[in-house]
């Protein structure tokens, strides 16, 4: 199970394992996307968008970064770079419809264009409301 969701800060979004189940949505502006990994979908979904190659993307500062205990058995928390909140942000729907085809083709995602679109236009939504309240985006990753 992968919640991405935005906090203000790295301490604010390793918080939500303090508490069963991931990120409040109360707390939390929070999007459910079971199977959708945050290191390695997120940086193919960055190198689409921005147009660069997928170990570019990868290396980025806070790209699929662990920011909670690695010792820790059931989740953690892993941060989305900067560059990729922006891009999706920014994206018009023109530009996610674009990239819908082959991210939907990236083996790990397996999803027809049209359901990649629409899981791009939610993470596209959740970026735009984290940049314009200067937030992070952020994966609680459930093992």
């Amino acid at each position: 199970m992968c919640d991405y969701f935005s906090a203000a800060s790295d301490e604010a979004a390793v918080g939500v394992l303090d508490a069963p189940g991931g990120p409040d949505p109360s707390v939390f502006d929070v999007l459910s996307l079971k199977g959708i990994d945050p290191v390695v979908v997120m940086a193919r979904l960055e190198g689409l968008l921005t147009d660069c190659a997928y170990d570019e993307a990868r290396v980025r500062p806070r790209s699929g970064q662990l920011l909670s205990d690695p010792e820790a058995e059931a989740a953690f928390v892993i941060s989305v770079s900067d560059t990729l909140r922006e891009a999706l942000a920014s994206a018009t729907d023109e530009q996610l419809g674009v990239v819908a085809g082959p991210f939907g083709a990236v083996e790990e995602v397996g999803l027809p264009p049209a359901e990649a679109l629409e899981l791009l236009r939610l993470l596209s939504a959740l970026a735009g409301r984290a940049a314009a309240e200067n937030r992070r985006l952020y994966c609680w990753w459930a093992l």
